[in-house]
């Protein structure tokens, strides 16, 4: 299904509020064809059974529909193997959709195909940040948007996001070298709540963040199978893996509605849930 969009359908003010429209792409060329992350080094000789992953990601977005969220999907391109990531080639902020400038070669084209789609449905969109910058890296919280200081999001190309929101604090999250994005150590689930696995970051940025939230912390073994990047849809009901099972207990014990998905062929190239959506429209 290729949805329709509008300029004025666009809006993101958190990671939390019911989700309405969502950009995703078939895993349908996915192939660990060079190791670009450290989940993929793991994976690399058993790689991906792309029929698998297309029953998972069909579910995936079954789900989706089932809560009456409008799923538009972006054509698959042969060789872009890691478009079903569609998390990372954008981000919404507010009204306005960014086009992320990617660090690797081998996901730069993928930009191509959301802005082609954005021409087409006559939305406007920011780009050209300088240096690298990807949309598993930003987090919004209403006014307040971290984004992780990582090997794909420069400092430079942070203070240009800065620059760009006056009304906006954009707070930078440096983490460690080993880690991908910030939505693999960190996630917003309700306006006073997080998910968080705190090895990842410094201490200035642990005590920020502990300070303003509520934290679910996530043992090792779960952030490696991304148990923090699960995808809030709304109302306190978070879709995650399955397989993570002492962080979905966690979230029960807190009062979130967990909803069970199997996205582990997928995980294999290092995204889950949050990193195979691209939101547009939370109310």
């Amino acid at each position: 299904m290729v949805g329709i969009a509008s300029e004025n359908s666009i809006q993101c003010e958190t990671e939390y509020s019911p989700l309405k429209k969502v950009v995703v792409a078939k895993p349908s060329y996915m192939k660990i064809a060079e190791i670009i992350n450290e989940t993929q080094k793991h994976y690399q000789h058993q790689n991906i059974n792309v029929k698998k992953a297309l029953q998972q990601h069909k579910h995936f977005v079954s789900i989706l529909e089932d809560h009456e969220i409008e799923v538009i999907q972006l054509p698959s391109q042969p060789n872009l193997y890691e478009q079903v990531f569609t998390r990372d080639i954008g981000f919404t902020i507010h009204h306005r959709l960014f086009i992320s400038t990617m660090s690797e070669k081998v996901r730069k084209e993928e930009t191509d195909v959301l802005r082609s789609w954005a021409r087409q449905n006559n939305i406007k969109v920011e780009e050209e940040l300088p240096s690298s910058i990807e949309g598993g890296d930003v987090v919004v919280d209403g006014t307040r948007v971290w984004v992780g200081e990582t090997q794909r999001t420069s400092r430079q190309a942070i203070r240009e996001l800065q620059s760009r929101l006056p009304d906006h604090q954009v707070i930078p999250v440096p983490l460690r070298r080993d880690i991908l994005h910030l939505d693999c150590v960190f996630n917003m689930i309700d306006e006073s709540t997080v998910i968080l696995y705190p090895p990842a970051f410094t201490k200035n940025s642990l005590k920020a963040i502990t300070a303003r939230y509520k934290v679910i912390e996530v043992i090792e073994q779960e952030q490696f199978t991304m148990g923090p990047n699960v995808l809030s849809i709304g109302n306190r009901k978070v879709i995650s893996l399955p397989h993570n099972e002492i962080l979905n207990v966690q979230l029960k014990e807190n009062g979130f509605h967990v909803i069970p998905v199997d996205l582990s062929e997928i995980i294999k190239s290092g995204g889950s849930f949050r990193c195979c959506t691209l939101p547009l429209k939370r109310i």
